[in-house]
């Protein structure tokens, strides 16, 4: 009596994995929705845009952009959570969803470990480190030792604490060894005004908005924060150029998934999602928010990438013991 059943069960299962396989080799058969954690307009946006335009011409269906700013990404996140793991809801992933938040909320409605799978890390925002007209120095050397000399008497402006504009700030001031006064602003254009004015000498910013004020006169950029160069300020010295080596913060942008998606669905958008960041369309349009394409990591170098990152806003939070509710 038992056999029979057994070999019933056996059947059924077997159909059953066929018709998942099927299902998987069919992905996919609709549209795919991209949840974007940002208003529309900003870089991100862009960013997730792009990836939206050029990824429907190489899977072959419209991805639709869904906009869902709110808690500092983390609407966005928990919602695609919760989503169905079936690789037609994806969320246009940051450095504020998979490291930061995780470490500096002491209530997280997901588990970027546990929750989600990181697809790809498409482009990279480098900070931008100025100061004003107004102030002496001309490189971050030279800003180091004007700080050594005015020891607790310079300010540096953000736009809130536990903003990665902010915590970039004080990862450099501990790799430069300085003390600056930390004056808080809401929004980036009273910040900015306030560093025009000498009310701030030095700002870490985002390379699009101190642009203008740059290409002006207005603003000195000292160096920039990330791993190479940015196109738009070909002349600015990374920080690790500038002398202090190793020095990295930069926030990113690229694709997630829920963590229980099939395997065969990850790889295909994984490998369209590669396409795309190697295409010339891509590239162009991101280049043009003063962002940095990545090439594609494999799994690990993606795990390892993510750590790193982790690791080392990590130590800066940390230190400084900031923690937001």
């Amino acid at each position: 009596m038992k056999t029979p059943l057994l070999r019933g069960i056996a059947l059924s299962l077997s159909l059953l994995a066929g018709l998942a396989a099927s299902a998987h080799a069919d992905y996919p058969d609709h549209a795919v929705k991209l949840v974007v954690p940002y208003t529309p307009g900003g870089s991100a946006d862009i960013v997730g845009r792009a990836l939206a335009t050029e990824l429907s011409k190489e899977i072959g269906q419209a991805v639709v952009v869904d906009n869902k700013p709110g808690a500092n990404t983390m609407v966005a996140a928990s919602g695609v959570a919760r989503a169905p793991a079936d690789g037609y809801t994806l969320l246009l992933a940051s450095s504020a969803s998979m490291v930061l938040n995780p470490q500096l909320y002491k209530k997280m409605s997901y588990v970027p470990q546990k929750d989600y799978r990181v697809l790809a890390v498409a482009a990279e925002a480098p900070l931008v480190v100025v100061t004003n007209d107004k102030a002496p120095p001309r490189t971050l050397k030279e800003f180091q030792a004007y700080a050594k000399a005015n020891a607790g008497r310079l300010n540096y402006g953000s736009v809130g604490l536990g903003n990665p504009l902010q915590l970039a700030s004080e990862m450099l001031k501990s790799e430069l060894q300085i003390d600056l006064v930390h004056v808080p602003y809401n929004g980036s254009a009273p910040a900015l005004a306030a560093l025009l004015g000498n009310d701030t000498q030095l700002m870490v910013d985002v390379v699009s908005t101190s642009l203008p004020h740059i290409r002006a006169g207005k603003l000195r950029a000292l160096a920039v924060t990330g791993s190479e160069r940015v196109k738009s300020l070909p002349d600015v010295p990374t920080v690790a150029e500038a002398g202090f080596p190793g020095f990295h913060a930069a926030t990113w942008f690229g694709v997630a998934v829920p963590a229980a998606t099939p395997a065969a669905v990850s790889a295909t958008l994984q490998s369209a999602i590669h396409k795309v960041m190697q295409g010339a369309q891509f590239r162009s349009l991101v280049e043009a928010q003063s962002l940095l394409v990545q090439s594609p990591r494999t799994d690990a170098e993606l795990n390892q990438y993510i750590e790193r990152d982790r690791s080392s806003w990590g130590k800066v939070i940390r230190e400084r013991n900031i923690t937001l509710e």
